[in-house]
Protein backbone atom coordinates (compact mmCIF):
# COMPACT_ATOMS: atom_id res chain seq x y z
CA UNK A 1 0.00 0.00 0.00
CA UNK A 2 1.19 3.77 -0.71
CA UNK A 3 -0.15 7.16 0.11
CA UNK A 4 0.43 10.68 0.39
CA UNK A 5 -1.31 13.75 0.75
CA UNK A 6 -2.17 16.12 -2.48
CA UNK A 7 -1.48 18.91 -0.30
CA UNK A 8 -2.44 21.67 -2.96
CA UNK A 9 -6.47 20.48 -2.92
CA UNK A 10 -6.15 18.62 0.15
CA UNK A 11 -7.16 15.04 -1.17
CA UNK A 12 -5.35 12.00 0.27
CA UNK A 13 -4.18 9.32 -2.66
CA UNK A 14 -4.27 6.00 -1.37
CA UNK A 15 -3.10 3.27 -3.81
CA UNK A 16 -3.86 -0.56 -2.91
CA UNK A 17 -4.40 -3.86 -4.55
CA UNK A 18 -7.41 -5.84 -5.70
CA UNK A 19 -7.70 -9.57 -4.97
CA UNK A 20 -6.48 -10.10 -8.66
CA UNK A 21 -3.92 -8.03 -8.85
CA UNK A 22 -5.09 -4.73 -9.82
CA UNK A 23 -4.69 -1.61 -8.63
CA UNK A 24 -7.52 0.36 -6.82
CA UNK A 25 -7.22 4.29 -5.72
CA UNK A 26 -8.84 6.24 -3.09
CA UNK A 27 -8.97 9.68 -3.31
CA UNK A 28 -10.28 11.14 0.21
CA UNK A 29 -11.67 14.69 0.70
CA UNK A 30 -13.65 14.41 4.00
CA UNK A 31 -12.74 13.07 7.31
CA UNK A 32 -11.39 10.85 9.05
CA UNK A 33 -9.49 10.04 6.11
CA UNK A 34 -8.32 12.91 4.52
CA UNK A 35 -5.96 13.73 7.67
CA UNK A 36 -4.71 10.00 7.74
CA UNK A 37 -6.55 9.89 11.34
CA UNK A 38 -8.17 6.86 10.17
CA UNK A 39 -5.68 4.51 7.61
CA UNK A 40 -7.52 2.33 4.86
CA UNK A 41 -6.60 -1.14 5.47
CA UNK A 42 -9.19 -2.85 4.03
CA UNK A 43 -8.52 -6.14 1.96
CA UNK A 44 -10.10 -6.95 -0.61
CA UNK A 45 -11.69 -10.78 0.21
CA UNK A 46 -12.75 -12.06 -3.20
CA UNK A 47 -11.67 -15.06 -4.42
CA UNK A 48 -10.63 -13.90 -7.60
CA UNK A 49 -7.97 -15.67 -10.15
CA UNK A 50 -5.82 -13.60 -12.44
CA UNK A 51 -6.05 -10.06 -13.09
CA UNK A 52 -7.07 -9.10 -16.39
CA UNK A 53 -5.17 -9.91 -19.36
CA UNK A 54 -5.16 -7.75 -22.83
CA UNK A 55 -7.27 -8.71 -26.13
CA UNK A 56 -6.52 -8.31 -29.53
CA UNK A 57 -6.02 -5.21 -31.93
CA UNK A 58 -6.60 -5.58 -35.42
CA UNK A 59 -5.64 -2.82 -38.25
CA UNK A 60 -7.90 -1.89 -40.60
CA UNK A 61 -6.50 -1.66 -43.75
CA UNK A 62 -9.03 0.36 -45.66
CA UNK A 63 -9.11 3.36 -42.75
CA UNK A 64 -5.62 2.77 -40.96
CA UNK A 65 -7.48 2.62 -37.50
CA UNK A 66 -6.79 -0.33 -35.26
CA UNK A 67 -10.03 -2.06 -33.77
CA UNK A 68 -9.69 -3.46 -30.04
CA UNK A 69 -11.26 -6.98 -30.77
CA UNK A 70 -12.66 -7.44 -26.63
CA UNK A 71 -14.84 -10.85 -26.89
CA UNK A 72 -14.42 -11.11 -22.86
CA UNK A 73 -16.38 -7.93 -22.45
CA UNK A 74 -19.38 -9.73 -23.48
CA UNK A 75 -19.62 -11.17 -19.94
CA UNK A 76 -19.59 -8.25 -17.41
CA UNK A 77 -21.92 -6.92 -15.55
CA UNK A 78 -25.35 -5.51 -17.17
CA UNK A 79 -27.72 -3.67 -15.51
CA UNK A 80 -27.98 -5.36 -11.99
CA UNK A 81 -30.11 -4.29 -9.31
CA UNK A 82 -29.12 -1.86 -6.67
CA UNK A 83 -28.14 -4.23 -4.14
CA UNK A 84 -25.61 -5.91 -6.16
CA UNK A 85 -24.01 -3.03 -7.46
CA UNK A 86 -20.37 -3.74 -8.41
CA UNK A 87 -19.66 0.13 -7.89
CA UNK A 88 -21.18 0.49 -4.31
CA UNK A 89 -19.09 0.20 -1.25
CA UNK A 90 -18.86 -3.65 -0.07
CA UNK A 91 -21.31 -4.37 2.65
CA UNK A 92 -24.17 -2.53 1.90
CA UNK A 93 -25.24 -5.18 -0.48
CA UNK A 94 -25.83 -8.54 -0.98
CA UNK A 95 -22.28 -9.44 -2.38
CA UNK A 96 -19.05 -7.62 -2.29
CA UNK A 97 -18.17 -5.37 -4.49
CA UNK A 98 -15.02 -4.27 -6.68
CA UNK A 99 -14.31 -1.54 -3.79
CA UNK A 100 -13.27 -3.49 -0.55
CA UNK A 101 -14.06 -0.78 1.60
CA UNK A 102 -17.38 0.22 3.68
CA UNK A 103 -17.25 3.92 2.19
CA UNK A 104 -15.23 5.75 -0.08
CA UNK A 105 -15.14 9.32 -1.47
CA UNK A 106 -14.08 9.10 -5.08
CA UNK A 107 -12.27 5.83 -6.15
CA UNK A 108 -10.32 4.73 -9.28
CA UNK A 109 -9.44 1.20 -9.81
CA UNK A 110 -8.40 -0.41 -12.94
CA UNK A 111 -11.46 -2.36 -15.09
CA UNK A 112 -12.15 -5.81 -14.93
CA UNK A 113 -13.75 -6.30 -18.30
CA UNK A 114 -10.79 -3.47 -19.69
CA UNK A 115 -10.61 -3.14 -23.72
CA UNK A 116 -7.01 -2.52 -23.03
CA UNK A 117 -4.31 -4.34 -20.26
CA UNK A 118 -1.05 -3.75 -19.46
CA UNK A 119 -0.72 -7.60 -19.37
CA UNK A 120 -0.24 -9.35 -22.81
CA UNK A 121 -2.20 -12.64 -23.70
CA UNK A 122 0.44 -15.54 -23.61
CA UNK A 123 3.67 -15.44 -23.83
CA UNK A 124 5.44 -13.14 -26.35
CA UNK A 125 3.90 -10.67 -28.86
CA UNK A 126 4.88 -7.15 -29.66
CA UNK A 127 4.81 -4.56 -26.88
CA UNK A 128 2.07 -2.17 -28.97
CA UNK A 129 0.72 -0.90 -32.09
CA UNK A 130 4.06 0.63 -33.34
CA UNK A 131 5.23 -3.02 -33.46
CA UNK A 132 2.28 -5.48 -34.91
CA UNK A 133 2.22 -8.93 -36.42
CA UNK A 134 2.49 -7.33 -39.73
CA UNK A 135 6.29 -6.72 -39.37
CA UNK A 136 6.88 -10.23 -39.05
CA UNK A 137 7.34 -12.08 -41.88
CA UNK A 138 4.96 -14.35 -43.17
CA UNK A 139 2.24 -12.23 -42.29
CA UNK A 140 -0.07 -10.48 -44.75
CA UNK A 141 0.51 -6.46 -43.85
CA UNK A 142 -3.07 -5.88 -44.81
CA UNK A 143 -3.99 -8.14 -41.23
CA UNK A 144 -1.71 -6.43 -39.00
CA UNK A 145 -2.09 -7.02 -35.43
CA UNK A 146 -1.31 -6.82 -31.74
CA UNK A 147 -1.96 -6.85 -28.02
CA UNK A 148 -4.43 -4.40 -26.95
CA UNK A 149 -2.08 -3.52 -24.17
CA UNK A 150 -2.63 0.14 -22.15
CA UNK A 151 -4.79 0.20 -18.80
CA UNK A 152 -9.15 1.04 -18.48
CA UNK A 153 -9.85 2.95 -14.95
CA UNK A 154 -12.96 3.31 -13.79
CA UNK A 155 -13.28 6.63 -11.95
CA UNK A 156 -16.56 6.44 -9.23
CA UNK A 157 -17.51 9.95 -8.69
CA UNK A 158 -19.69 9.15 -5.21
CA UNK A 159 -20.62 6.25 -2.93
CA UNK A 160 -23.80 7.28 -3.58
CA UNK A 161 -25.56 5.17 -5.78
CA UNK A 162 -28.24 7.21 -6.80
CA UNK A 163 -26.68 10.59 -7.12
CA UNK A 164 -24.99 11.63 -10.26
CA UNK A 165 -22.54 14.19 -11.58
CA UNK A 166 -24.47 17.20 -11.50
CA UNK A 167 -25.73 16.21 -7.83
CA UNK A 168 -22.26 16.40 -6.63
CA UNK A 169 -21.09 19.22 -4.46
CA UNK A 170 -18.41 21.56 -5.80
CA UNK A 171 -16.01 20.56 -3.71
CA UNK A 172 -16.66 16.95 -4.31
CA UNK A 173 -16.19 17.86 -8.26
CA UNK A 174 -13.10 19.95 -7.40
CA UNK A 175 -11.95 16.30 -6.37
CA UNK A 176 -13.28 14.65 -9.54
CA UNK A 177 -11.06 17.40 -11.62
CA UNK A 178 -7.49 16.72 -9.20
CA UNK A 179 -8.27 12.74 -10.19
CA UNK A 180 -8.74 13.29 -14.42
CA UNK A 181 -5.54 15.42 -13.58
CA UNK A 182 -3.68 12.40 -11.29
CA UNK A 183 -5.12 9.48 -13.67
CA UNK A 184 -3.80 11.80 -16.90
CA UNK A 185 0.08 12.39 -15.69
CA UNK A 186 0.45 8.74 -14.47
CA UNK A 187 -1.21 6.88 -17.50
CA UNK A 188 0.65 9.00 -19.51
CA UNK A 189 3.85 8.25 -17.95
CA UNK A 190 2.84 4.12 -18.63
CA UNK A 191 5.28 2.76 -21.44
CA UNK A 192 3.60 2.11 -24.92
CA UNK A 193 0.69 4.73 -24.21
CA UNK A 194 -0.09 7.37 -26.36
CA UNK A 195 -3.33 9.04 -25.58
CA UNK A 196 -5.26 9.25 -22.44
CA UNK A 197 -9.25 9.71 -22.65
CA UNK A 198 -11.11 10.72 -19.39
CA UNK A 199 -15.09 10.33 -20.33
CA UNK A 200 -18.38 9.34 -19.03
CA UNK A 201 -21.65 7.56 -20.12
CA UNK A 202 -25.14 9.04 -18.80
CA UNK A 203 -28.25 7.29 -19.31
CA UNK A 204 -29.14 4.03 -20.94
CA UNK A 205 -29.68 5.94 -23.89
CA UNK A 206 -26.31 5.62 -24.57
CA UNK A 207 -25.52 2.58 -23.39
CA UNK A 208 -24.92 2.25 -19.97
CA UNK A 209 -24.65 -1.15 -18.14
CA UNK A 210 -24.33 -0.18 -14.70
CA UNK A 211 -26.52 2.59 -12.95
CA UNK A 212 -23.83 3.88 -10.36
CA UNK A 213 -22.73 7.73 -10.86
CA UNK A 214 -19.33 6.87 -12.91
CA UNK A 215 -16.72 7.47 -15.43
CA UNK A 216 -13.72 6.13 -17.44
CA UNK A 217 -10.22 6.65 -18.33
CA UNK A 218 -8.99 4.49 -21.46
CA UNK A 219 -4.97 4.69 -21.63
CA UNK A 220 -4.67 4.08 -25.44
CA UNK A 221 -1.73 2.54 -27.22
CA UNK A 222 -1.94 4.69 -30.40
CA UNK A 223 -4.10 8.08 -31.12
CA UNK A 224 -7.51 7.25 -31.96
CA UNK A 225 -9.72 8.33 -35.28
CA UNK A 226 -10.95 11.20 -33.86
CA UNK A 227 -8.04 12.28 -31.75
CA UNK A 228 -5.97 12.30 -35.11
CA UNK A 229 -8.32 14.31 -36.99
CA UNK A 230 -8.07 16.78 -34.46
CA UNK A 231 -4.42 17.05 -34.20
CA UNK A 232 -4.62 17.22 -37.96
CA UNK A 233 -6.54 20.04 -38.24
CA UNK A 234 -4.54 21.67 -35.26
CA UNK A 235 -1.43 21.31 -37.35
CA UNK A 236 -2.56 22.50 -40.50
CA UNK A 237 -3.69 25.66 -38.64
CA UNK A 238 -0.68 26.26 -36.95
CA UNK A 239 1.60 25.88 -39.80
CA UNK A 240 -0.42 28.73 -41.79
CA UNK A 241 -1.07 30.80 -38.68
CA UNK A 242 1.30 29.90 -35.92
CA UNK A 243 -1.39 30.17 -33.33
CA UNK A 244 -3.87 27.24 -31.76
CA UNK A 245 -6.73 26.24 -33.91
CA UNK A 246 -8.56 25.71 -29.92
CA UNK A 247 -7.72 29.42 -29.23
CA UNK A 248 -8.80 30.80 -32.66
CA UNK A 249 -12.24 28.66 -32.54
CA UNK A 250 -13.04 29.74 -29.02
CA UNK A 251 -12.00 33.58 -30.11
CA UNK A 252 -14.65 33.23 -32.95
CA UNK A 253 -17.37 31.96 -31.22
CA UNK A 254 -17.07 34.68 -28.42
CA UNK A 255 -17.53 37.19 -30.76
CA UNK A 256 -20.33 35.67 -32.29
CA UNK A 257 -21.72 35.60 -29.32
CA UNK A 258 -25.05 33.78 -30.51
CA UNK A 259 -23.99 30.18 -29.32
CA UNK A 260 -21.70 30.84 -25.94
CA UNK A 261 -23.72 29.58 -23.07
CA UNK A 262 -21.40 30.31 -20.01
CA UNK A 263 -18.23 32.29 -19.77
CA UNK A 264 -16.03 32.35 -16.81
CA UNK A 265 -13.05 33.88 -15.97
CA UNK A 266 -11.07 31.02 -16.66
CA UNK A 267 -13.53 28.92 -18.76
CA UNK A 268 -16.37 29.08 -21.51
CA UNK A 269 -18.96 27.06 -22.73
CA UNK A 270 -20.61 27.41 -26.06
CA UNK A 271 -22.43 25.33 -28.66
CA UNK A 272 -20.14 24.59 -31.57
CA UNK A 273 -20.92 26.30 -35.10
CA UNK A 274 -21.03 23.07 -36.56
CA UNK A 275 -22.48 20.54 -33.86
CA UNK A 276 -23.30 17.50 -35.10
CA UNK A 277 -24.93 16.08 -32.30
CA UNK A 278 -29.02 16.98 -31.29
CA UNK A 279 -27.48 18.58 -27.76
CA UNK A 280 -23.72 19.13 -28.01
CA UNK A 281 -21.55 21.87 -25.65
CA UNK A 282 -17.87 22.44 -25.59
CA UNK A 283 -16.13 23.60 -22.76
CA UNK A 284 -13.07 25.43 -23.20
CA UNK A 285 -9.99 26.95 -20.64
CA UNK A 286 -9.42 30.72 -21.65
CA UNK A 287 -6.40 30.27 -21.81
CA UNK A 288 -3.95 27.24 -24.12
CA UNK A 289 -3.33 24.61 -21.98
CA UNK A 290 -2.60 21.11 -23.77
CA UNK A 291 -4.25 18.63 -21.26
CA UNK A 292 -5.46 18.73 -17.60
CA UNK A 293 -2.34 18.00 -16.11
CA UNK A 294 -1.13 21.82 -16.82
CA UNK A 295 -4.52 23.22 -15.27
CA UNK A 296 -3.57 25.79 -12.50
CA UNK A 297 -5.68 25.36 -8.86
CA UNK A 298 -7.90 28.08 -9.69
CA UNK A 299 -8.84 26.79 -12.64
CA UNK A 300 -9.65 23.49 -11.37
CA UNK A 301 -11.67 25.97 -8.75
CA UNK A 302 -13.82 27.21 -11.40
CA UNK A 303 -13.66 24.05 -13.33
CA UNK A 304 -15.56 22.50 -10.89
CA UNK A 305 -18.24 24.98 -10.36
CA UNK A 306 -18.63 25.65 -14.26
CA UNK A 307 -18.76 21.97 -15.36
CA UNK A 308 -21.91 21.75 -12.68
CA UNK A 309 -23.56 24.70 -14.28
CA UNK A 310 -23.18 22.84 -17.28
CA UNK A 311 -24.33 19.74 -16.52
CA UNK A 312 -27.47 20.66 -14.44
CA UNK A 313 -28.38 23.32 -17.67
CA UNK A 314 -28.80 19.84 -19.67
CA UNK A 315 -30.70 18.32 -17.29
CA UNK A 316 -33.21 21.04 -17.25
CA UNK A 317 -32.80 21.42 -21.30
CA UNK A 318 -35.89 18.90 -21.88
CA UNK A 319 -39.46 19.00 -20.05
CA UNK A 320 -41.52 16.39 -19.69
CA UNK A 321 -45.59 16.27 -20.11
CA UNK A 322 -45.86 17.44 -16.45
CA UNK A 323 -43.69 20.23 -16.84
CA UNK A 324 -40.67 18.11 -14.54
CA UNK A 325 -37.13 18.39 -16.23
CA UNK A 326 -36.08 14.76 -18.39
CA UNK A 327 -32.67 14.03 -17.06
CA UNK A 328 -30.23 14.18 -19.92
CA UNK A 329 -28.04 11.02 -21.31
CA UNK A 330 -24.89 12.16 -22.73
CA UNK A 331 -21.24 11.43 -23.02
CA UNK A 332 -18.84 13.88 -21.78
CA UNK A 333 -15.06 12.99 -22.88
CA UNK A 334 -12.12 15.44 -22.19
CA UNK A 335 -9.32 16.21 -25.51
CA UNK A 336 -6.69 16.53 -24.84
CA UNK A 337 -3.51 16.69 -26.76
CA UNK A 338 -1.24 13.24 -27.13
CA UNK A 339 1.49 11.69 -25.28
CA UNK A 340 4.08 11.65 -27.38
CA UNK A 341 3.10 14.24 -30.16
CA UNK A 342 1.73 17.12 -30.94
CA UNK A 343 1.42 18.81 -27.74
CA UNK A 344 2.47 22.28 -28.96
CA UNK A 345 -0.50 22.46 -31.31
CA UNK A 346 -3.20 20.91 -29.14
CA UNK A 347 -5.89 22.24 -26.94
CA UNK A 348 -7.54 21.25 -23.81
CA UNK A 349 -11.17 21.14 -24.18
CA UNK A 350 -14.44 18.69 -23.18
CA UNK A 351 -17.11 17.51 -25.29
CA UNK A 352 -20.56 17.02 -23.80
CA UNK A 353 -23.16 15.64 -26.29
CA UNK A 354 -26.73 13.58 -26.23
CA UNK A 355 -28.51 11.38 -28.64
CA UNK A 356 -31.69 12.90 -27.35
CA UNK A 357 -33.24 14.96 -30.29
CA UNK A 358 -36.28 15.32 -28.21
CA UNK A 359 -38.11 14.14 -24.95
CA UNK A 360 -38.66 10.53 -26.07
CA UNK A 361 -36.86 10.60 -29.66
CA UNK A 362 -33.33 9.65 -30.25
CA UNK A 363 -30.93 10.59 -32.98
CA UNK A 364 -30.06 7.24 -34.21
CA UNK A 365 -26.33 7.22 -36.13
CA UNK A 366 -27.86 5.45 -38.79
CA UNK A 367 -26.88 5.39 -42.87
CA UNK A 368 -25.38 8.60 -43.42
CA UNK A 369 -23.54 8.98 -40.35
CA UNK A 370 -22.62 5.63 -39.52
CA UNK A 371 -21.83 4.40 -43.10
CA UNK A 372 -20.98 6.95 -44.97
CA UNK A 373 -19.48 9.52 -41.97
CA UNK A 374 -21.62 12.45 -43.20
CA UNK A 375 -23.16 13.63 -40.29
CA UNK A 376 -26.81 15.45 -40.29
CA UNK A 377 -27.83 17.78 -37.21
CA UNK A 378 -31.94 18.33 -37.02
CA UNK A 379 -31.43 21.24 -34.71
CA UNK A 380 -29.49 24.45 -35.31
CA UNK A 381 -26.65 25.15 -32.68
CA UNK A 382 -27.95 28.73 -32.27
CA UNK A 383 -31.49 27.18 -30.71
CA UNK A 384 -29.58 24.79 -28.51
CA UNK A 385 -27.48 27.50 -26.88
CA UNK A 386 -30.63 29.64 -26.51
CA UNK A 387 -32.17 26.96 -24.67
CA UNK A 388 -29.11 26.40 -22.28
CA UNK A 389 -29.09 30.41 -21.37
CA UNK A 390 -32.66 30.07 -20.67
CA UNK A 391 -32.15 27.61 -18.49
CA UNK A 392 -29.48 28.89 -16.78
Amino acid sequence: MTEHLEASAGVRRTSMTLADGREIIYFDDSEPYRSGARIRDVVDQRPLVGRPVAGMMRLDALTGEWVSIADHRQDRTFLPPADECPLCPSGGGTMPSEIPAHEYDVVVFENRFPSFASQPLGAGGSSGAGGHAADTPGVNPLLANAPALGRCEVVCFTSDHDASFSSLSVERARTVVDVWADRTRELSAMDGVEHVFCFENRGQEIGVTLHHPHGQIYAYPFVPARSASLLRQATEHHQRSGRLLGGDLLAAELEAGSRVVIKGTYWTAYVPYAARWPVEVHLAPNRDVPDLVALRSEERDELAEVYLDLLRRLDSYYEGPDGSPIEMPYIAGWHQAPVHQGREVSRLHLQAMSVLRAPGRLKYLAGSESGAGAWINDVTPERVAARLREVG
